[in-house]
């Protein structure tokens, strides 16, 4: 059990730490034998082997993470361990100390790994927590907030889980001198059962030790490891949405007459406009500097794919309808004005402009004949492709149309939830 010092002890204790003790001044003898000889640039335990530190923390808040700079934002309670054997007392009560106070005493030189930038709160005062136990015991807190990197996969994005880490080494100090350890092992970190995010659901967390290795040694690290899944009931409300309603509009036009020419163009063009500002609305969220080919885009691919079909599907059918015939007689005429364009050239009776070609005879024969082949082959397939009734094309795009979709949403869902 812990307790606080009484105001004479604290007192005392502070005295000795910012002046030595003068003739006169009546000190508890406990008090002065803590303090003297006390080198703050010596580590516990110079000689005798590593301090062996243990740390513990508590996830106060996590107040953004951000997709598009790879990072989280988080304040954290840090609280480290260690035993000083020069700071062993009598007694059985422990000296709570004001946090100025830690520049007086040996701390360990943690830093937090991939931190972008952190900074340590100071209203009203720098939040520190410093307490002594009598056996050499030191509790040293600080309360930080820190951008840490986390590197993201964002390829089933927003159907997507995030493993961030939050790690913690020594910057000077090498396995031979410093040891890191949880104290409580997974149950060192609390906070983030009762964390509310706004896109992401912590699944599971957990510890594990590490060593890092440089150039300049092996250095102790430990690691806190957090599942992040994300909400994807904004994103079907935001995107899926619209976009599916966007697919099932362009399919009106299969209702209207092919005759109503302005009707089915502008439900083609306005869906088309309007799938298109959907997608790149969807995108100014995320990092576009990568190669990431994300779920939602395959969606919004797939969706703006359905919606052009529709519209190519008109163009199709009303080409079927009002061209067959035209583009028949159109064909054999030109196979007609080709074949007497031939006969014309071989005879060397071409108007003055074909005369003035700069190529031999021969070469246009040859290139006439050919062209004249090349229309025949594009007649008899327009004879093969021939549909008796254009207006079975709408008939059959009702049923393959939304079919289609189905299918393909069925593959889609099934594919990014479940693989």
């Amino acid at each position: 059990m812990e307790f606080a010092c009484s105001p004479c002890a604290c007192v005392g204790f502070l005295q000795v730490l910012r002046f030595p003790p003068t003739e006169g001044e009546i000190l508890p003898p406990t008090i002065q034998r803590l303090m003297k000889g006390y080198n703050k640039y010596l580590r516990p335990f110079f000689d005798n082997g590593p301090v062996t530190v243990g740390m513990s923390l508590d996830i106060a808040s996590i107040d953004t993470i951000s997709e598009i700079n790879m990072d989280y934002t988080a304040t954290i309670f840090l609280r480290q361990r260690w035993t000083d054997e020069r700071l062993v007392f009598e007694g059985n009560k422990s000296l709570s100390l004001d946090g100025r106070l830690v520049e007086l005493l040996w701390v360990p030189d943690t830093f937090i790994v991939d931190s972008k930038k952190s900074f340590l709160h100071d209203i009203t005062v720098e939040n520190r927590l410093i307490r002594i136990f009598p056996n050499g015991t030191v509790l040293y807190a600080l309360r930080i907030t820190t951008t840490v990197a986390c590197n993201m996969d964002l390829t089933k994005y927003p159907m997507d889980k995030q493993t961030c880490t939050l790690q913690l080494e020594s910057w000077g100090y090498n396995i031979n001198d410093v040891m890191f350890y949880w104290t409580r092992g997974n149950e060192s970190v609390s906070g983030l059962d009762t964390l509310q995010l706004a896109q992401y659901t912590v699944e599971d967390h957990y510890t594990s030790v590490s060593e890092a290795i440089y150039e300049t040694g092996h250095y102790p690290r430990l690691v806190f490891h957090f599942e992040l899944k994300r909400s994807i009931l904004y994103f079907i409300l935001e995107t899926y949405v619209p976009s599916s309603l966007l697919v099932v509009l362009s399919w009106v036009s299969f209702w209207i007459s092919l005759s109503s020419v302005p009707a089915r163009i502008c439900i083609g063009v306005t869906t088309v406009l309007t799938m298109t500002t959907l997608m790149m609305g969807a995108r100014t969220s995320l990092p576009n500097a990568n190669c990431f080919i994300k779920a939602i885009d395959v969606y919004l691919g797939i969706c703006f794919s359905f919606i052009f079909g529709a519209l190519i599907e008109y163009a199709v059918a009303h080409f079927c309808t009002l061209t067959h015939a035209d583009a028949h007689m159109l064909m054999v005429r030109l196979c007609c004005m080709f074949k007497n364009f031939v006969v014309n050239v071989q005879n060397h009776t071409t108007p003055s402009t074909v005369i003035e070609l700069s190529v031999s005879p021969s070469k246009p024969t040859n290139w006439c004949l050919t062209t004249l082949a090349t229309l025949r082959k594009i007649l008899r397939f327009i004879s093969c492709c021939h549909i008796e009734n254009p207006h079975h094309i709408d008939n059959y795009s009702r049923v393959t149309f939304p079919l289609s979709f189905v299918i393909v949403n069925l593959l889609y869902w099934t594919y990014y939830l479940y693989f």
